[in-house]
C-alpha cells in the first residue's frame, strides 16, 4: 500500500464536506460563565443551603416542608422570583431567592413563566 499511497482516482463526490458545522460560541456573562454553569459551582451550593435554611425547609408557596430526595414532589427547589435572564446581580441576589417544592416549581411556576407571568 506504500508505493501507490495517493496515486489513485479523486474522489467521485469532489471535496468532502465537514460533517459537522461549527455552533456559535455561546453567550457569556461579565465573569466569563454561562448562567446554566453558574448552578454548578461551590458558590450556588452554599447560597442554596443559606436560602433553604432562612426558609426553614418549608415551601414559601405551599407551605409544604421540604424533606423529600429528588426526584420525590416534596424535594427542596430554589427557586428565582424574579427570573434572572442571565443577569448575575439577579441570579445571585438572596432576596430573589425562594425555597419551593419541585411539585410547585415543574408544574405552577413553569406554567407562569410561559405564560409571561411570573
Amino acid at each position: 500500500m506504500g508505493k501507490l499511497k495517493g496515486r489513485g482516482l479523486p474522489p467521485r463526490l469532489g471535496h468532502a464536506k465537514p460533517r459537522f458545522e461549527r455552533r456559535a460560541a455561546p453567550k457569556t456573562t461579565d465573569d466569563g460563565r454561562r448562567s446554566k454553569d453558574w448552578l454548578n459551582t461551590s458558590r450556588w451550593r452554599r447560597l442554596r443551603l443559606e436560602i433553604l435554611e432562612r426558609d426553614q425547609f418549608t415551601c414559601r408557596q405551599t407551605g409544604v416542608l421540604l424533606v423529600g430526595v429528588y426526584p420525590a414532589p416534596n424535594s427542596p427547589v430554589v427557586d428565582h422570583i424574579k427570573p434572572h435572564r442571565g443577569d448575575p446581580k439577579l441570579f445571585w441576589d438572596p432576596k430573589n431567592l425562594q425555597a419551593v417544592s419541585k411539585v410547585w416549581h415543574d408544574r405552577t411556576k413553569q406554567s407562569l413563566e410561559k405564560r409571561g407571568l411570573a
